[in-house]
Formats: C-alpha cells, sequence, structure tokens
C-alpha cells in the first residue's frame, strides 16, 4: 500500500510541473504577440480618423482691363549756350539769356514752381596750332532747365516763343506729351481687370456647384510704369532737338493712349 501511494504522489507533482511549464510557454508567446502589434488586439484595431484639410479650397483667377489717356500737358528740356572772352562774362550773359526766356515763358501762363533748373557746365575753349602750344579762345557756359506747360494749347506757343526770345544760344529737346491725372485713367483699368476676374470666377464656380467666397489675395501683375503712361515724344532729326528760328506755334497732335492692366483675384470657394 505504502508503495503505491508514493508512486501515486510523485505522479501527481510531475503533472503539476508539466501544466506549469504549459502555461508559461502560453503566457510568453501571448507577450511577444502583444509586443510586435504594438498594444492590445483593441487598440490595434482602432481606426484612425482622417487629418482636417489645412488649405481651403480656393479658385484663381486673372482679369484684364483698359483705361484710356489723353495727353493734356506738355514739358521740355531747356538750354542757353553762349562763348565769351572771359569765364564771368560768359556766365552773366548766359544768365541773362535764361531769364528772358523764363520771363517770356511766365507771359504765357508758365509758373515758376513748373521750371527747375537741371545743370551748369562751363569749360574753356581752345586754338590748336601745328608748331605752338594751345592759346586759350574763351569760355562755354551751358544752362539747362526744365519746363512743364500744364495747359497744353499752350505747349506749341511755348516752345517757339523760348527759342525767339533766346535766339541762337537757345536749344529745346526732349519734348513730351504728357497725362497731368493718369491715377483717373488707371483707374478704370483697374476697375475693369477686377470685374472681368470675378465676371469669370463665378462662370467657373457655378459651373463646378460651387459659391464664390471671399477673396483671399488679389494682386496686381503688369500695369505701365508712371513714366510711361501716356508720354510721347517729338523728335526732329531724329535727335530730339529743336532749334526754331522762327517764332511759329509749333502743331501738336495728341490721339489717345490705351492703358492695360492685369490682375490676379484668389477667392475661397463656398
Amino acid at each position: 500500500m505504502v508503495g503505491m501511494g508514493e508512486k501515486t504522489v510523485t505522479v501527481s507533482v510531475r503533472g503539476i510541473l508539466l501544466a506549469v511549464v504549459v502555461a508559461l510557454a502560453l503566457l510568453s508567446a501571448y507577450l511577444v504577440g502583444n509586443a510586435g502589434n504594438g498594444g492590445s488586439p483593441a487598440q490595434a484595431a482602432a481606426p484612425v480618423a482622417p487629418a482636417d484639410d489645412a488649405h481651403p479650397r480656393t479658385l484663381t483667377m486673372a482679369g484684364t482691363g483698359e483705361g484710356t489717356a489723353v495727353p493734356d500737358q506738355l514739358s521740355f528740356d531747356l538750354a542757353v549756350g553762349l562763348m565769351r572772352p572771359d569765364l564771368d562774362t560768359a556766365l552773366s550773359d548766359a544768365s541773362r539769356v535764361m531769364d528772358r526766356v523764363l520771363a517770356s515763358l511766365e507771359d504765357l501762363g508758365v509758373a515758376k514752381g513748373d521750371v527747375q533748373t537741371t545743370g551748369l557746365s562751363m569749360y574753356p575753349v581752345y586754338d590748336y596750332h601745328q608748331y605752338s602750344p594751345p592759346t586759350i579762345r574763351g569760355y562755354r557756359v551751358t544752362q539747362r532747365a526744365s519746363v512743364l506747360v500744364k495747359e497744353l494749347e499752350q505747349g506749341g506757343r511755348a516752345v517757339s516763343t523760348a527759342v525767339a526770345t533766346g535766339g541762337n544760344a537757345v536749344r529745346v529737346s526732349n519734348i513730351r506729351l504728357r497725362v497731368g491725372d493718369p491715377d483717373a485713367a488707371m483707374k478704370k483699368a483697374r476697375d475693369a481687370a477686377v470685374a472681368e476676374a470675378r465676371t469669370k470666377a463665378e462662370q467657373y464656380a457655378a459651373a463646378a456647384g460651387r459659391e464664390l467666397g471671399d477673396v483671399v489675395t488679389l494682386r496686381e501683375v503688369s500695369a505701365p510704369r508712371r513714366a510711361d503712361v501716356a508720354e510721347g515724344y517729338l523728335l526732329q532729326n531724329g535727335r530730339g532737338v529743336m532749334d526754331l528760328a522762327a517764332a511759329k506755334p509749333m502743331p501738336i497732335r495728341t490721339g489717345k493712349d490705351r492703358l492695360t492692366v492685369t490682375v490676379r483675384v484668389v477667392w475661397q470657394l463656398g
């Protein structure tokens, strides 16, 4: 009886040890599987919510507009040049001629504030000899000014009067037609450009079944430079210089200039 009882006890202990080993193996496999999946099965199967769109839907459209400008002013450069035996006489005589020319322009309605001195040059003039050193003949002085005639109908008469008053000492150059208020023509062109861009944007938005929202950005991508706005040059002999001995009013034809502006507008789509 005793022997049989000892054998029974021995078998029971071995069974318990075997059960423990199997349980540890199952536990190890479970832990390894979780480590590979990076978490519990419930966590691995949880759906991930899509991120919000950081860039709202927009519509970009360009528009071009035109404005018409008619020149209503005239400007020109004025130079008085004289040569005299000595420098003081050359300076005083050139100043006297310039003052006389500007006074005649003032009588035509050119304001003093529309005349600006732009330069003064003076240098000696030499006679060169074949077998002796050069000798000084005198000094040449040139005074320069820019003139703006705000009444275009007086422009041609102003040019002719300046030359007639100064005689051979006067040179007129760089005659230009200008627009006194270029912003008015530019405003029309910009308004037309934005209106064209909006019309096209509304058409595309409707075709896509969307509504046009607020303006995000508006940028002017092309426009005439201020110096080029409705400005023309009247040239003679291809050099832009006029020497009018006869004081006849110079005929002027202004014509029209078209100013073009292009804008790019970005809208939100509702």
